[in-house]
């Protein structure tokens, strides 16, 4: 049996109470729910999977239907079900017992009921407004595992048509003493909104005060939700800058527990959200943008451990600085730091880098220009969406001084590439070069060797070859 199935049985039990003996730290050899992952893995072949599932679900349907099933013994035929829906066979016989799970059982029994409903039904689903009274009555429970389940279960699916009857008793807990309740009313709040956006217009200000609510969870939890707003009408949360710039130094600054830094960097996800939010504020705005400047300026030079995370936030960053109202030493400062991407030896930071170059061409090609032939060699690469991306660079940073290299590399490409799209694309791209820069010279040998390289597929893109002909003449 491999290593991830037995780390799989091992931690069932601690996250289900599976077991019959308390503080057992594996599943029982009578667990029905460890055979069953067992006697999967045992199989050999799709065929044997089948025929074992369907004599599970038989089984979870006779004793789910028998009025002597217990609580307990429901909670472990739910976990069965899940399990054998995550296989992706359908056990919708079991999704009313699920609700009645989450309605009748005890706390641990409700964990999995709501657990079960989360995963078997979907917000149009009929049967969910079976669960609408009692996600009412565990929110107005004094148990806070209760209101926890009632809250996680809301923030992932509930009915729209079904929200105004709750919402008075989520925003009741933007205020309660626990600050994972409060967490998880923002994210409700922030699923409503996306949901049905008009039914929270009236709490926006209970928004801000999550913002700067004491507990960093919280307030990270208020950022989706900002993110969303500002995405919609940047204009209305100017005054808010100030705001989202001391939470990035705060941040950047290693002020916040150690709990959310994740390889030493601190809070990296918090980072990133911030920065698209300050991208979306300081967008041709230079009063804005120059609140900024100097947390962008430290986010660059912190970020300097050589891991993914980090390369995530640079590129976040790189991203705003080119998107606000520009400023000279930053966007010097950006352009180096993309070095990094494209030089790197992992396809995906190559891909960022290249990406990240088409911000600083829109701002000025000549912040490129550095790269010029870093970027060159990227055409050599064996990926083509690296391909593909270089030449639509090389594309943008075409200058009087550059040009006959840029094409030459262009059509040198064009000879041995075999993909059709790229073809046509890039004989599209020359042709708009040859009108802006005087090319004759470099045309006059595009029409020999290429023809008969290409074969029939020239046929595709005749008429580009026959626009640029003309324009020979």
């Amino acid at each position: 049996m491999s290593d991830v199935v037995e780390k799989t049985l091992t931690a069932l039990p601690g996250l289900l109470s599976l077991d019959s003996l308390p503080g057992s730290n594996k599943l029982s050899s009578s667990s029905k729910l460890g055979n069953l992952i067992r006697g999967i893995t045992e199989l050999t072949s799709k065929h044997e999977e089948e025929k074992l599932i369907q004599r599970e679900l038989t089984s979870i349907k006779e004793q789910v239907s028998s009025p002597n099933t217990s609580m307990r013994q429901m909670k472990e035929l739910m976990v069965r079900a899940i399990y054998c829906e995550m296989l992706g066979y359908e056990a919708s016989f079991s999704y009313i017992h699920a609700i009645k799970l989450a309605q009748q059982g005890t706390a641990l029994e409700k964990r999995v009921g709501y657990l079960a409903v989360s995963l078997f039904l979907n917000e149009s689903h009929e049967l969910l407004l079976l669960l609408v009274n009692t996600v009412l009555k565990d929110l107005q429970s004094t148990n806070l595992i209760e209101v926890c389940m009632a809250l996680t279960v809301v923030s992932q699916m509930f009915p729209k048509d079904m929200i105004p009857a709750i919402l008075p008793l989520v925003e009741e807990k933007l205020n309660h003493p626990k600050e994972i309740i409060r967490r998880k009313a923002v994210l409700a709040l922030y699923k409503f909104y996306l949901i049905a956006p008009n039914q929270v217009q009236h709490i926006h200000n209970k928004f801000r005060k999550a913002l700067c609510d004491k507990d960093p969870g919280v307030m990270t939890a208020s950022l989706h939700i900002y993110l969303q707003l500002i995405e919609e009408n940047p204009e209305g949360y100017k005054d808010l800058t100030t705001s989202f710039v001391t939470i990035l130094k705060q941040v950047v600054g290693g002020k916040l527990p150690m709990d959310f830094n994740y390889h030493s960097v601190p809070a990296p996800w918090l980072q990133i959200q911030l920065l698209r939010i300050l991208c979306l504020l300081g967008k041709n705005d230079q009063s804005t943008s120059e609140i900024m400047y100097e947390v962008l300026d430290e986010s660059l030079r912190r970020a300097e451990i050589n891991h993914n995370i980090t390369y995530a936030i640079l590129f976040e960053c790189v991203k705003c600085i080119y998107t606000i109202h520009p400023k000279s030493e930053l966007l010097e400062k950006a352009a180096k730091c993309i070095g990094n991407f494209v030089l790197s030896p992992k396809i995906n930071l190559k891909y960022l880098g290249l990406k990240a170059l088409t911000y600083v061409v829109q701002q000025d090609p000549k912040l490129a220009l550095q790269h010029q032939m870093t970027i060159i060699e990227c055409l050599d690469h064996p990926d083509l969406i690296i391909k593909r991306e270089t030449l639509e660079l090389l594309f943008r940073i075409t200058n009087a001084q550059n040009v006959t290299v840029i094409v030459d590399k262009m059509l040198e490409f064009l000879r041995i590439n075999k993909d059709d799209y790229t073809t046509i694309d890039l004989v599209g791209k020359v042709a708009e070069l040859a009108e802006k820069y005087p090319l004759i010279h470099v045309f006059l040998s595009f029409g020999g060797p290429l023809l008969p390289e290409n074969g029939k597929k020239i046929v595709k893109y005749t008429s580009h070859i026959t626009t640029l002909l003309y324009m020979l003449k």
